[in-house]
């Protein structure tokens, strides 16, 4: 039998030979999909451990919310990492590979703890296992945010690796995961049924895919216009979608003009020098943004709001991921809340576990004795 790397090899290149058009959609679907199921079986087996990346560095997550610095080796991580926790965390020298190990620092802003995480540097072949990359890599699907930290002087070339590697190991970045809902039935074939119209996969092609994952009889219900690459995500099953930041560093050393060209030929970027301490502080804004963080202020029962330190969580959270933050038994005693703010529809409205709290709410949580 041939070896993983020979089949996918043979897939890659019968895709490439195959004409694209309505008669083949199906077939190079399928095609796909196998390809996809390759790589994740050749991945484990170097791996060995599940496609996500197996076992990785000790770091246990702390703070409202964990951030992993991720880039080649001698971008200025460790001086990164520095700043933005200010103080001296993680040692820094002018020679490839100084941090082997996850170092943890906390950035102070805003009023929140944030987790964050010196990931020694990945190389090509990072997915693969190269150069501790498993063990890299499985701390970064855990991060709420990533920021791809590259240098100024080679920032397309180390962006373009990095996020093919975070590919590889089923991290997408900046996406939304795909809104689609696939259940299992006893007969009746593949049945489609998309809400919105479908202009990048037709029925035929959701069909050959799906087989090829050995689905036989399903109803597939498509909420937005997927690809055929997101619905083998979908199937795959082991992606996660994480925001992600370009983080270029060393901009002193480029003249206003250069720093501008290079800023706007990159989405989603921020120039920043650790050494020189320039644009640590938008920095610090901008991930405060990008984890979506709010502010929830408790107010005992009967006694006074804490104004002096708010309960930073993220938005989107309900009064069940308060109780969760606050105390392990808050949720089995939980009677009910009282909410003032935003997201409640009077002052002092009684709500339930699951009612999702606003920015700069205020909070009561009322338990069982």
């Amino acid at each position: 039998m041939s070896s993983y790397q020979d089949q996918i090899q043979d897939i890659e290149d019968e895709i490439r030979k195959t004409k694209k058009n309505k008669a083949t959609e199906g077939h190079i679907g399928r095609l796909k999909a196998k390809l996809a199921r390759l790589k994740r079986e050749q991945q484990e087996k170097i791996l060995g451990g599940s496609a996500g990346g197996g076992e990785g560095y000790d770091v246990k997550k702390s703070g409202d919310s964990s951030v992993a610095l991720v880039g080649l080796p001698s971008v200025g991580k460790s001086t990164l990492l520095n700043r933005l926790s200010d103080q001296k965390i993680s040692e820094v020298g002018a020679y490839e590979f100084t941090t082997l190990d996850a170092v943890p620092g906390t950035m102070k802003h805003e009023g929140a703890n944030i987790q964050v995480i010196d990931l020694p540097g990945i190389i090509s072949g990072a997915s693969k296992g190269r150069g501790m990359g498993k063990k890299v890599l499985s701390v970064a699907r855990g991060a709420d945010l990533l920021l791809l930290v590259v240098d100024v002087f080679n920032a397309k070339d180390h962006l373009e690796l990095i996020e093919q590697e975070l590919f590889h190991v089923g991290i997408r970045i900046n996406q939304k995961p795909p809104d689609v809902v696939i259940r299992k039935t006893d007969k009746g074939g593949i049945a489609v049924a998309s809400i919105k119209r479908l202009t990048k996969i037709t029925d035929k092609t959701i069909k050959s895919v799906m087989n090829e994952y050995r689905y036989i009889n399903a109803n597939v219900t498509i909420r937005s216009d997927i690809d055929v690459e997101q619905l083998i995500d979908i199937l795959e099953g082991n992606r996660v979608y994480i925001p992600a930041v370009t983080v270029i560093n060393k901009i002193d050393l480029l003249d206003q003009a250069k720093q501008n060209e290079i800023l706007d030929s990159f989405d989603n970027s921020i120039g920043v020098s650790a050494g020189a301490g320039i644009n640590i502080h938008k920095l610090k804004d901008r991930i405060i943004n990008e984890l979506e963080l709010i502010k929830i202020y408790l107010k005992p029962y009967g006694g006074n709001i804490d104004y002096d330190e708010p309960l930073i969580i993220r938005k989107g959270a309900d009064i069940g991921d308060v109780c969760d933050k606050l105390h392990r038994s808050f949720r089995k005693d939980f009677r009910f809340a009282r909410v003032w703010g935003e997201s409640a529809k009077h002052p002092g409205q009684k709500v339930s576990i699951n009612h999702e709290l606003a920015d700069e709410d205020i909070l009561t949580i009322v338990k069982e004795f």
